[in-house]
């Protein structure tokens, strides 16, 4: 900031153009809103931006704010207060044609907002979120998006954008955002989308209902003795007893495991562990199953 272009009045924004660094591009318009905290702040960023630029592009840094905000002309209406407020600036720093192209300017925009009516700005919607606009209505699909978050059923949600991307398709457009993707395109996608994600549930829930074919519905069984008693008869099964030299029951530790945990609790109704039920069904671990007195000896049942 150059001690020229330091302000001594400031006029109250209702809204600022500033943004955040790591979401800006690398205009040169841009002003930050790490550096412009307060609305003073605001005011003196604004003041040097045009004492600073190039008389060509000062046209170009109005036009770059305005797409900030959901009413423009408001915004042009307080800085050129601003620029009132502090015309000595101008005129002590040799910079009174900066100043009056700068009014220009302002008028200009104005009258070009003022013909053209922007519907967002009724919306209070902030130029850059608008796609486009007709002479009937605005196309935002930032606000599209919304409503489709908000639609109950997945008809809902594909009608609703199905119409608004044949409303934007037959209006007769006399705006579009070049900053913004193609409002057609974007509901495409986003249809497509969902019935993507649509597609992959049904597919999903049909997996699940044919795995589960076959599947009585049961409660878990209580152990009314010590778990690893019970668990030993499981190990006696399938490691000690046999029929036709293969054991009574055949199978992975894991799949055993995964059986007596989801068919048994405990006395107090808690759910087994799994490293507890593999740790008991482990050859080497003996000292965890029962003392011979303690055991449920199968062999003798048979």
């Amino acid at each position: 900031m150059s001690p020229s272009s330091k302000i001594k009045h400031i006029v109250q924004f209702t809204e600022l153009t500033s943004v955040y660094k790591e979401e800006a591009d690398n205009s040169v318009y841009n002003i930050y809103k790490e550096e412009t905290k307060t609305n003073k702040a605001y005011c003196q960023a604004v003041i040097d931006k045009i004492f600073n630029l190039p008389y060509a592009k000062l046209p170009e840094f109005f036009s770059h704010h305005c797409i900030f905000l959901a009413d423009p002309i408001k915004w042009l209406n307080k800085f050129e207060k601003l620029i009132s407020e502090n015309e000595e600036l101008f005129t002590t720093s040799g910079n009174q044609g900066r100043m009056i192209k700068c009014y220009t300017i302002i008028e200009s925009k104005r009258k070009e907002i003022e013909q053209t009516g922007y519907k967002h700005t009724a919306a209070k919607l902030p130029m850059m979120y608008v796609n486009a606009e007709c002479e009937e209505r605005y196309f935002s699909f930032k606000e599209t998006k919304k409503k489709v978050h908000l639609a109950g059923s997945y008809t809902d949600k594909i009608m609703f954008l199905t119409k608004e991307k044949f409303d934007y398709e037959q209006a007769s457009i006399d705006f579009i955002n070049p900053k913004l993707p193609d409002y057609s395109t974007q509901c495409q996608k986003e249809i497509d989308q969902i019935q993507h994600i649509n597609r992959l549930t049904n597919e999903f829930s049909l997996d699940v209902s044919q795995s589960n074919i076959g599947i009585m519905p049961h409660n878990k069984l209580k152990i009314n003795c010590n778990i690893n008693q019970l668990v030993d008869v499981y190990y006696q099964l399938h490691r000690e007893l046999f029929t036709d030299g293969k054991p009574i029951i055949d199978g992975h530790i894991n799949d055993i495991t995964a059986v007596i945990v989801n068919s048994f609790v405990d006395k107090d109704g808690r759910e087994l562990s799994p490293q507890t039920i593999r740790t008991l069904l482990t050859p080497s671990r003996t000292d965890k199953r029962p003392k011979p007195h303690k055991r449920i000896d199968i062999d003798k049942l048979l």
